[in-house]
């Protein structure tokens, strides 16, 4: 037997081990459970890493001081990289962080105006949005790792790709950023497209129709809107009536513009993992499924250094996302107390600024943050005080 054809079957030996059969199963279980599983806690049902996120959240003064720093890093940020005045979309949104940071620290520490601590203005931004997506993110990102680095994403690539490159034109992997963003978190689907587009996964295209159509809502987050809209009763056909229309909305915005227009070239210095297109029966997907499962599986890197890979990932998003929530939030919820006549323009004025900043981003991953948290933002304004059913009477 000669050189080549032994390691051959080293490799192949390695794949079909024991062991790298047992991380498949045992991390892929591990990021099901994490990610996917409600569990009741103190009478509150939601994912672990939602659970996991509220124990952290009891440590109120470090989790003040965490978000302070993250806010004044994530404003400091574009000008320590030199990228403030790379372009006007650059300078402008600098310029929108910085007014982020002073927002958040306004609020945080309690100084401004007697309307900005009104129970549905500061305290309801940092009690429902800010802490929550602070801390989310990076710990997300670290269990993250074994939702897509040891063979899950491959297993079920394989068998979702004849029914998601179809209807919504993205690889059968994608599958895994819709379930993540509607059963567990936006900010979870969010961490796994930007991961996977920098990963050469997703192409630039593919990543924008993920990020502005399967993360826009979550269970978790119309559990907020469904008791704050007193829906609770009908919340079946809410959830059912939410499913069907995200996803048929998907489906018909990766067909125009500007989705349809946008190039399939994939991130700066990562190599493409174009998925092959093939007629294969079930059965024959799954045995691939499981053998790309494995063999990722075998080849991962230990836990512990792809966690740590993730995490400084997570800590760059949220100081990226977190100024941009003070500033648009601020915004959105300030609205609300503008006469009847001007709240809808206001809201429809914070959207347009909105989708401007997701659609002229100069840094690739940034659309993917950015697009998906227009929706939240706007959810969030129209639910305080039913201010939706208030602005449609007469």
């Amino acid at each position: 037997m000669n050189q080549p054809d032994l390691h051959s079957q080293k490799e192949q030996n390695k794949t079909r081990s024991p062991w790298a059969i047992a991380k498949f199963i045992f991390f892929s279980l591990l990021g099901i459970f994490m990610f996917f599983v409600p569990i009741t806690i103190a009478g509150k049902s939601s994912i672990p890493l939602d659970h996991l996120v509220t124990l952290f959240r009891q440590a109120n003064t470090a989790v003040t001081v965490y978000i302070f720093v993250i806010l004044l890093l994530g404003a400091i940020y574009p000008f320590y990289t030199k990228k403030w005045n790379k372009s006007a979309t650059d300078f402008v949104l600098s310029i929108f962080k910085v007014l982020g940071f002073v927002f958040g620290a306004l609020i945080l520490f309690g100084i401004g105006p007697t309307w900005l601590f009104a129970p549905d203005m500061g305290p309801f931004l940092i009690n429902s949005l800010i802490t929550p997506v602070s801390l989310l993110v990076p710990i997300g990102a670290i269990f993250l790792t074994v939702l897509i680095g040891y063979g899950l994403l491959e297993f079920l690539g394989n068998l979702m790709e004849p029914i998601m490159r179809p209807i919504f034109r993205t690889p059968g992997r994608s599958s895994l950023d819709a379930i993540a963003s509607f059963v567990g978190s936006y900010s979870v689907g969010l961490l796994v497209t930007n991961s996977l587009y920098k990963q050469g996964i997703y192409s630039f295209r593919e990543a924008s129709i993920i990020a502005t159509g399967f993360s826009t809502v979550s269970v978790t987050f119309m559990v907020v809107i469904a008791n704050t809209l007193n829906l609770m009763s009908i919340w079946t056909i809410y959830f059912i009536v939410s499913f069907v229309v995200t996803f048929a909305v998907t489906a018909i915005t990766a067909r125009i513009w500007p989705l349809r227009s946008m190039k399939d070239d994939y991130y700066p210095g990562a190599e493409p993992q174009i998925e092959e297109l093939k007629k294969l029966g079930f059965l024959t997907r799954l045995q691939k499924g499981w053998s790309e499962g494995i063999e990722t599986a075998a080849t991962s890197n230990s836990f512990f250094k792809e966690a740590a890979k993730s995490l400084k990932d997570g800590l760059l998003m949220t100081m990226s996302i977190l100024p941009q929530s003070c500033r648009l939030a601020c915004l959105g919820l300030f609205s609300l107390h503008l006469p009847r006549f001007l709240t809808m323009p206001a809201i429809y004025f914070i959207q347009s600024l909105h989708s401007y900043n997701c659609l002229t981003q100069c840094l690739p991953q940034k659309p993917l943050l950015f697009q998906s948290l227009k929706s939240s933002y706007l959810l969030y304004s129209l639910s305080m005080q039913t201010s939706l059913p208030v602005l449609l009477l007469p």
